[in-house]
């Protein structure tokens, strides 16, 4: 009888799970839900949160999706996630579990999430440097924790345990009183060494920072344990991974050859390739640089620039259009409205408008916002919007992480990915003119697949897959 490995990934918009037939690696079943779980501010201060509650709502329908057949034979676990934010919980007491066989979220925080804001340039300088190649940005776990120290201790007061939102569900799921977390997460939170696979808990102490909110770290791609009970039809006792990276997991699922480099684009952007495994990163950080390293698996890493401006950048023009008609009388759907952006600016193959799309700043450059130039009569169409604004995003990417320095590193080819360059035509086409490099499109790139296939191979390696 087959046997399956269980794929979750919550992202920043969706959940997202898959069911991986363990020998022959293929997707046997998936489903994908939107959470509809953003907070709005209404404090002024650049907070993104998102309900937990309705996040784990939207795990339980997602899985509820699947043949419970099948699940009844999963023989492993796995989880990735929107690495960066930081969820809040008391131990023992972060979950309901239902007679039904699932839980539901319970004495925890909203998640606040990797774009959160609160965190000024002013604020994060005043902050002890950290033991890491890593800069430290704002949305960063332990950054937001210091955060809530200095303008919200009272807060702190009411938890006991924190991770990122795949760490929580892992918790949850192998009834733990703590958190255990891999270094691809403890990474994206700052003051982490990767060369040690340690917290700087000396740095920290001094800082007067809640070492007690710093989760226990394991290996990425090894075990965090087993489900605590049944869930969902998947018996009790069956092994769950310990959290990783969502962005690593994309990387896994469609990264085929050590010469290609993936260009994802969805909420954000990032495009990557892997180094030679005898790389050592600095030994500080390089905050005015815009090509980071970042852990991937068994002691390798990454280079990546990772923009803040993705799919997020489209979002925000359609948000706008619409809330312009809705001012001027007329209603739309965003669905109605992107179509119809696409196919304007497929008919409007170039354009001389220039879109620089880093309304969110960047990591490396938090001051540079986004601008338009170039504007002339001709050119205000919504064919030559979209399509400057698609070439934008690509520029932008491609100018943190240019051709040469792919060239130099032996890329032979991209490969893109990613939900907005699914969708979006036009953006596919701006990929081809950004890069010398061919472009193929991954079939299988996305995080819930590539943090099932890391398990299906670490149980292959182990010789327990039967």
């Amino acid at each position: 009888m087959s046997a399956y490995i269980l794929g979750l990934d919550l992202g920043t918009t969706s959940v997202k799970v898959v069911l991986l037939e363990t020998v022959s690696r293929t997707v046997v079943a998936s489903q994908s839900l939107s959470t509809s779980s953003a907070i709005i501010d209404q404090s002024g201060e650049k907070a993104k949160e998102q309900d937990t509650v309705r996040i784990i709502d939207t795990v339980n329908r997602c899985i509820g999706l699947l043949p419970r057949d099948k699940l009844q034979h999963v023989s492993s676990i796995g989880l990735s996630g929107q690495m960066h934010g930081v969820l809040f919980w008391k131990a023992k007491r972060g979950c309901n579990w239902s007679k039904r066989d699932f839980f539901t979220a319970r004495d925890t925080s909203q998640l606040i999430t990797w774009q959160d804001g609160r965190c000024s340039s002013n604020f994060l300088s005043s902050l002890p440097n950290p033991d890491s190649h890593l800069s430290l940005a704002t949305g960063f776990g332990c950054a937001t924790i210091f955060w809530y120290m200095r303008n919200r201790p009272e807060f702190l007061e009411d938890f006991t345990v924190a991770g990122t939102i795949q760490d929580y569900v892992v918790s949850m799921l192998c009834g733990l009183d703590g958190c255990v977390m891999t270094p691809q997460n403890a990474a994206s939170w700052g003051y982490f060494n990767t060369s040690s696979n340690q917290w700087n808990t000396d740095i920290l102490k001094g800082a007067g920072f809640p070492l007690g909110l710093l989760p226990q770290c394991v290996p990425s791609g090894g075990w965090a344990g087993q489900t605590y009970s049944d869930w969902h039809g998947i018996p009790a006792g069956t092994p769950v991974g310990a959290a990783l990276g969502d962005f690593q997991c994309s990387v896994y699922s469609c990264m085929s050859a050590r010469t290609d480099a993936v260009l994802n684009i969805s909420t954000s952007a990032q495009l990557t390739f892997a180094l030679p495994g005898d790389f050592k990163p600095p030994d500080s950080p390089q905050p005015a640089s815009s090509i980071s390293y970042v852990p991937y698996f068994e002691d390798s890493y990454l280079a990546v620039a990772a923009s803040l401006n993705g799919g997020n950048v489209l979002a925000t023009f359609v948000e706008m259009l619409t809330s312009w008609m809705k001012e001027l009388g007329v209603e739309m759907s965003d669905s109605c409205l992107y179509e119809k952006l696409i196919n304007c600016a497929l008919n409007q193959e170039t354009s001389e408008l220039s879109v620089s799309p880093t309304l969110l700043g960047e990591r490396h450059d938090p001051l540079c916002l986004g601008q338009v130039t170039n504007i002339s009569p001709t050119n205000l169409s919504l064919g030559h919007v979209t399509r400057a604004l698609c070439r934008g995003v690509l520029h932008n990417i491609a100018s943190m992480m240019p051709a040469e320095r792919l060239q130099q590193a032996g890329v032979c080819r991209i490969v893109g990915s990613g939900s907005a360059i699914a969708r979006n035509e036009v953006l596919r086409q701006e990929v081809e003119k950004a890069f010398p490099q061919p472009v193929v499109y991954g079939q299988n790139a996305d995080s819930a697949v590539g943090v099932a296939m890391v398990l299906c191979d670490l149980m292959r390696e182990a010789y327990i897959i039967k």
